[in-house]
């Protein structure tokens, strides 16, 4: 029973044991370390996004017209092809039909056919915000539908409003929606009272004469 005992002893408190347990402890406090600098660097390759609502126009693939998405909140700030950073309004892709449709992937070309253009509200400010489309460039020899969509994001994403436009000719613009948000968010007061928001249109609009460049 002593010779037992005093083997237990002997190995307890054996230098190698020790080295070995020691060792163990370093290694998993390396491991710890590495992890603490490796998951920063990681979240940094992450894209948050913040917005309040989602509006997109989505038209037929493979169609080579450019459709245009203008978007003006009620400060009169106005988000398009020429100006993607608007106060708290961003275009996210100017999609111009076929002629950004490809990109290049790996040294190979890859064709992406859909025709979208999406306009994000990041922030909200109470009052009344227009969505307007021009027809930007015509190659189609039919009319087209193109349709348009304004989606709330917080807190869960829900269609707010839908609509189809009939697109016939270059040059054509039209109000899809006009609404208006409250400090929560809401949206309401609905209508499509036509305004012009791009300064392309050469006849006098009356709705927008203080501001015609929107």
């Amino acid at each position: 029973m002593r010779r037992s005992r005093f083997i237990q002893r002997r190995i307890g408190s054996d230098p190698f044991v020790d080295l070995l347990f020691n060792a163990l402890l370093g290694f998993t406090f390396l491991f710890l370390i590495a992890l603490m600098f490796i998951n920063p660097q990681a979240r940094k390759g992450r894209i948050d996004l913040k917005a309040e609502y989602i509006i997109s126009v989505t038209w037929p693939d493979q169609l080579a017209d450019d459709i245009d998405l203008w978007v003006q909140d009620p400060l009169g700030e106005t988000a398009s092809y020429l100006r993607k950073d608007a106060g708290w309004l961003h275009l996210d892709r100017d999609d111009r039909g076929e002629i950004n449709d490809t990109i290049i992937v790996d040294g190979k070309q890859v064709i992406y056919p859909i025709n979208q253009e999406v306009v994000t509200i990041r922030g909200i400010i109470t009052g009344e915000y227009t969505v307007n489309l021009y027809y930007y460039t015509q190659k189609s020899k039919q009319p087209f539908e193109a349709l348009v969509k304004v989606e709330r994001v917080n807190p869960t994403l829900q269609t707010a409003f839908v609509k189809k436009v009939v697109m016939n000719k270059q040059d054509q613009e039209t109000t899809v929606v006009r609404f208006s948000l409250d400090q929560q968010g809401n949206l309401s007061d609905v209508n499509d009272l036509p305004v012009t928001l791009t300064p392309y249109n050469l006849e006098p609009n009356y709705d927008n004469l203080e501001n015609p460049y929107g």
